[in-house]
């Protein structure tokens, strides 16, 4: 029995998706793959609401996330964290040797302006990292007011901005919110298989990449980029055509849905699950910071979520647990790709059922 999976990524992906990864392979320095990959960077460009490069990667998000900030620092990074994922970026910069401090929110609580403000007025950063949406808790930051901030009072400092659980399932303008790299993966709102790594990359990122002396090798975003200018969209290592195909095909599908129409999707799907969360339990991540694609719901009547789970996959469906630390103090319910409402209906149905709510 196939389960359903409602946490946060990998994502269900759909059939007709997953039959154009077995489609033959062709040469990738051949006019055949250039043709396929710019097709690819110029919708992803669409989605992004950028005029910037796009860079792939067949990686994780995580590769993007550790070629940017090794790439892109020249002086010293300054990492936001609101969660797990946050703090990984700082976990890297320190893996790679790259001078950098970690700024934390309380727990349950986002990364603000002014936060951000005093960390950049010190003078000694060139580079920020901010996680768009931190499925670890359900929050999602203000990138958009951070840009703003940026542009107006630090402009020349790097902004790079992870966005693997939300773009494709919320808005995200990089060129109007003044993102300079913004990361994405493939299993999460794209409703793809994982393997796949996206990335926006500014010519002001571009730039300052230029100036750092070690960049690493595979995840060198100076390479990538000077690689598909010059040799029209192909890369300097083999990449994953397989996940190019359905990326393909998917973009395709989500530019005949409509953008407008996608986040609105997304927004509902939220919407119903948080009301559920608010009748029956309570809302981790506070008013105006809730993630459209991540729910994080506090465990106030004290279920067993492992077991809620297992009865779950008894019938077919699979939320997850609160993340390290959080784990049956929370759990977790994703809403993102390629569901609809009625989807997370059924869902409901059946954790209603379980708990006897």
């Amino acid at each position: 029995m196939h389960t359903k999976l409602f946490i946060p990524g990998p994502v269900d992906v759909r059939p007709e998706v997953l039959e154009q990864m077995s489609k033959p392979m062709i040469g990738h320095r051949s006019k055949e793959a250039s043709h396929l990959q710019r097709r690819i960077s110029d919708n992803l460009r669409k989605l992004f609401y950028t005029e910037n490069e796009i860079l792939l990667s067949t990686t994780s998000g995580s590769g993007l996330m550790e070629g940017s900030i090794r790439s892109c620092t020249k002086k010293r990074a300054a990492c936001f964290s609101v969660g797990a994922f946050g703090t990984r970026w700082y976990d890297m910069a320190i893996a790679n040797n790259i001078p950098a401090d970690l700024y934390e929110a309380e727990l349950g609580q986002p990364t603000t302006v002014e936060m951000v403000d005093k960390a950049l007025a010190t003078g000694k950063y060139d580079l920020i990292t901010v996680t768009h949406n931190e499925t670890s808790t359900g929050i999602m930051n203000p990138v958009a007011e951070i840009g703003v901030l940026l542009k107006e009072k630090y402009p020349e400092i790097v902004f790079c901005v992870d966005a693997v659980s939300s773009a494709a399932g919320y808005k995200i303008e990089v060129d109007a919110w003044g993102i300079d790299v913004c990361i994405t993966s493939t299993q999460k709102a794209l409703g793809l298989p994982p393997g796949l790594a996206i990335c926006t990359f500014s010519k002001k990122a571009y730039e300052s990449a230029k100036q750092v002396k070690f960049r690493g090798f595979y995840l060198d975003l100076v390479k990538l980029y000077d690689t598909i200018q010059k040799k029209d969209y192909q890369y300097p290592s083999t990449p994953s055509l397989s996940h190019m195909y359905a990326l393909d095909y998917q973009l395709g599908c989500i530019m005949e849905e409509g953008l407008d129409q996608r986040f609105a999707r997304h927004a509902e799907m939220a919407d119903y699950v948080r009301a559920w969360a608010e009748k029956n339990f309570e809302l981790f991540a506070p008013e105006g910071f809730r993630s459209n694609t991540v729910t994080a719901i506090k465990n106030t009547k004290e279920i067993s979520v492992g077991g809620l789970n297992k009865e779950l996959a008894r019938r077919g469906y699979a939320v997850s647990n609160g993340y390290g630390k959080m784990k049956e103090k929370t759990f977790r319910i994703a809403h993102m790709a390629d569901y609809k409402i009625q989807d997370l209906q059924e869902l409901i149905k059946q954790i209603d059922d379980i708990l006897g709510l």
